[in-house]
């Protein structure tokens, strides 16, 4: 059994401001992924301004975090909300939702590129393949947290960890740190120098990130207020599964589409 490395999650904190791990792994994850968004760009030749970089992440930004949020709500516990509105909106109660975020910044890249009148598709490869950096850092806040710790397990990497009971788990947090961060960007930056259809990346990341997470899900614990549905499955899997099938349709869809050349 491996020892877990309880690292205060507050990195510093003066008064009642406290700057926290899981915030800084946000904030780093978006600082990387707008660096190479912007070095695709200038790499691809896409006439997109530096202004509408930024532009574009504001929208992706406001997209995930209020897609997150809400997207909790409405899969995870939205009885509880029902019934306690006002708990919507506090955020620092912790509960955020990938696959809300997700939906949130396809909503968000769909107003701007539609706005500004970019090719969606095209906008999208160049951003996608930076996701993964912010999933994984995402993923290291989560362990560092000591929260969404894996099932029980005889394994000698099982760890304890705080509020997890007196058993060992699976560090699932690096599990899919490594999946979903590490093994999705690998793949997804050797996509994007194939000269794919545009889309064509984007959807690979959708079933890609699916399949790692239904993967993932299995030594994850389940969400309590939910537990496993029909006796095996949890809610992250149906969701992935649900997402999988929508990035199949849209590989059909994008299959017909103009084809993009690109560099890494």
């Amino acid at each position: 059994m491996l020892s877990f490395p309880h690292i205060d999650p507050v990195i510093v904190q003066i008064g009642p401001v406290a700057i926290r791990w899981y915030g800084m792994m946000y904030l780093l994850g978006f600082v990387s992924a707008r660096f190479l968004v912007g070095y695709r760009i200038k790499a691809n030749k896409v006439p997109v301004t530096t202004v509408e970089i930024d532009s574009l992440f504001v929208y992706l930004i406001l997209g995930l975090v209020l897609g997150a949020r809400l997207g909790y709500v409405v899969f995870y516990d939205l009885s509880a909300y029902v019934k306690n509105p006002i708990e919507i909106f506090s955020v620092w109660h912790g509960g955020m939702s990938f696959h809300g975020g997700l939906i949130g910044c396809i909503i968000a890249g769909m107003i701007f590129t539609r706005k500004n009148k970019k090719d969606f598709w095209e906008l999208s490869d160049l951003v996608i393949v930076a996701a993964p950096i912010g999933l994984g850092l995402g993923r290291l806040g989560n362990f560092i947290n000591g929260e969404l710790y894996g099932r029980v397990t005889i394994m000698p990497w099982g760890m304890v960890f705080p509020g997890g009971g007196p058993l060992p788990r699976h560090p699932s947090q690096i599990y899919e740190l490594l999946l979903e961060g590490v093994v999705l960007f690998l793949i997804l930056w050797s996509l994007s120098s194939k000269g794919l259809r545009s889309g064509m990346v984007t959807a690979s990341f959708i079933i890609c990130y699916g399949f790692f997470r239904i993967i993932a899900e299995f030594f994850r614990e389940p969400d309590p207020q939910i537990g496993f549905i029909l006796g095996l499955f949890t809610m992250g899997q149906i969701l992935s599964a649900l997402m999988i099938l929508f990035g199949v349709v849209i590989l059909l869809y994008r299959a017909r589409g103009k084809t993009v050349s690109r560099t890494p």
